[in-house]
């Protein structure tokens, strides 16, 4: 039997507008790009994580599929509805469908709130369910993610970092949603609490069949909960495979740095790529052709004037790249070639 998707983007875009006001003055509108034509499908029950670091567009990849943002091209649909541009009460329904799970488990609670009040907030706004079946339902949600019953009536700051990420997980699973965006959910907690919350998503996932799309930049939790990784590199996705294939096979370069920055446990184990060199270049700034080519190891004339696209294998092994899977130490000198603006 094939399992649904619930959660898919198609052609997901999102430009700012840095300079409003330059037409105005004759002079062409600078645009950040910080999404620009992400595609994926999400099934019922698995996990999609995306990786990348900071400034590639993942936080904001997570605004437009909780529609906090709107799209400047592209679609998000939900459970095969096109939502990405809903408003009012359709958008209401939608999020009925998708809750978030926030990277700071305190700032994302309401410190004048207990914790039934915050469980029973997102029950209160988005159904039409009664007052004792509301009570009953935050009382079973506290008691699965692992507090007790008189946690109920206390407040965000009479927990630990890791209870008041159970709290926030118990607001994003109350309404038993179809999907989860979880934005760096363990990254703000100590090592022995982040198994312990992994492990819970994990249970919940069993459990209710939710799907998760994580984000995160921490490669050893992806590897832990991801059935399929994305990896994300200004603003689009350069590498999707099976978390096994990807993390045994990188095929892109961009990929494979991000591995070789994890330090290896076994020192005499070092994997035989090297990291490259180089700062993130600027997505108002894109460089012409690959967007990775100013960093990369491999880059050659093709790379600097052709945008690879996402091309993939019967294995579900995806790369945007004109040489993927080539040993870092071939590599041209064009790898040293400028930034040319788009």
């Amino acid at each position: 039997m094939t399992v649904p998707v619930v959660l898919a983007a198609h052609g997901l875009s999102k430009h700012f507008t840095l300079t409003p006001a330059a037409k105005l003055l004759g002079r062409p509108a600078s645009f950040l790009r910080a999404v620009d034509g992400i595609s994926f499908e999400l099934r019922q029950g698995e996990t999609l994580a995306v990786v990348g670091e900071s400034g590639c567009g993942k936080s904001t990849l997570a605004r437009l599929l909780m529609l906090t943002v709107t799209p400047t091209t592209g679609s998000v649909a939900l459970r095969g509805r096109d939502v990405s541009g809903s408003t009012g009460g359709d958008r209401q329904k939608a999020r009925r469908h998708i809750q978030m799970i926030f990277q700071d488990p305190y700032a994302s609670l309401n410190p004048r709130m207990t914790v039934r009040q915050i469980v029973a907030e997102p029950l209160r706004n988005l159904t039409a369910m009664g007052s004792a079946a509301r009570q009953a339902k935050v009382a079973e949600i506290v008691d699965k993610v692992g507090l007790p019953p008189s946690a109920l009536d206390r407040y965000p700051h009479e927990f630990s970092g890791g209870q008041r990420q159970r709290i926030a997980i118990a607001r994003a699973v109350v309404l038993e949603p179809a999907v989860i965006v979880a934005d760096e959910p363990v990254s703000a907690l100590d090592l022995s609490v982040q198994g312990q919350v992994l492990n819970l998503l994990a249970d919940l996932q069993k459990d209710l069949g939710v799907s998760y799309l994580f984000i995160s930049h921490d490669l050893g939790v992806v590897e832990y909960v991801a059935d399929t990784v994305a990896v994300m590199y200004l603003g689009r996705f350069v590498e999707v495979a099976p978390r096994r294939q990807l993390f045994e096979d990188p095929r892109h370069p961009y990929t494979r740095m991000l591995l070789n920055a994890v330090p290896p446990i076994d020192p005499n184990n070092r994997r035989a790529w090297t990291a490259t060199a180089g700062e993130l270049p600027s997505p108002v700034n894109l460089p012409s052709g690959c967007r990775f080519r100013t960093r990369c190891p491999l880059a050659s004339d093709i790379c600097a004037r052709v945008e690879p696209s996402l091309d993939g294998d019967a294995g579900g092994h995806f790369v945007a790249c004109h040489h993927p899977g080539q040993p870092q130490t071939q590599h041209a000198t064009a790898s040293a070639a400028p930034a040319i603006s788009d």
